[in-house]
């Protein structure tokens, strides 16, 4: 009882945080290790949680049509064929690589977000550029996710909206969706291997409902001005993540 007195409110601020930017996992992964569940259990029980959290945040966005279904149509299996090409890659070669980039890279993304003015207003591009960006950038960011992952959603959206030209809340609805179908494929493994702690993971899922619910409310309600600066909060929390991890 005391874990999940503990647990239920960082999920639910994780599946809160998650629904307007992404990067939850960044949240709820580490609350799950700090009470003492083994790395695998954390990992399923994570999917297993966050998959409820993010079904409801998807059907709220596509519910108010802030879903581009041209882009999810492309970025949906390639980030399939990317995890599943990282995952491969992870087993081979260390993630240290990655993670000195990432220190490099995570600023220079939080200085090109807040020094560009018009970051998230969106821009027309030819249907057939928007299908090979969306694709490639998600195989690239699916590559990601199996051999590092963390901020994956964050950075879903945050290419969507400055390559693929996604006003920033068709962004952030459209990365939900593309991480829903990863989570839900992922949380199927997880269950196979019996690495899911339903004791902790149903409350938490609950928790997660509501975060993802009334966090993709209140986006869908502010716009904009709420969720560029989650996804600069996210950026932070990784930056610090993968400081700690390296040093």
């Amino acid at each position: 009882m005391t874990t999940l007195l503990i647990l239920l409110p960082i999920i639910f601020f994780g599946a809160f945080v998650d629904a307007i930017a992404g990067g939850g996992g960044l949240i709820t992964l580490t609350a799950y290790v700090a009470v003492g569940l083994p790395a695998q259990s954390a990992l399923g029980t994570n999917k297993f949680a966050s998959s409820f959290g993010t079904t409801i945040a998807s059907a709220q966005y596509i519910s108010k049509k802030a879903v581009s279904w041209t882009v999810a149509a492309a970025a949906i299996p390639a980030s399939f064929i990317g995890s599943a090409i990282g995952s491969a890659l992870a087993a081979r070669w260390a993630g240290d690589y990655l993670a000195y980039l990432l220190i490099v890279l995570v600023p220079a993304i939080a200085v090109f977000m807040l020094v560009n003015p018009n970051f998230g207003r969106g821009k027309s591009r030819p249907k057939s550029v928007v299908l090979i960006i969306s694709f490639l950038l998600s195989l690239l960011i699916g590559g990601y996710d199996g051999f590092f992952g963390p901020g994956t959603g964050m950075l879903l959206t945050l290419v969507f909206t400055a390559l693929v030209g996604l006003e920033l809340l068709e962004a952030s609805g459209t990365a939900r969706l593309v991480n829903l179908s990863s989570n839900i494929a992922a949380m199927a493994v997880f269950l196979f291997h019996g690495s899911v702690d339903f004791s902790i993971a149903i409350p938490c899922a609950v928790a997660s409902i509501i975060g993802g619910y009334t966090g993709s409310r209140l986006a869908l309600k502010v716009g904009a001005r709420l969720v560029k600066p989650i996804m600069l909060f996210v950026l932070a929390l990784l930056l610090v993540k993968v400081i700690i991890d390296l040093f």
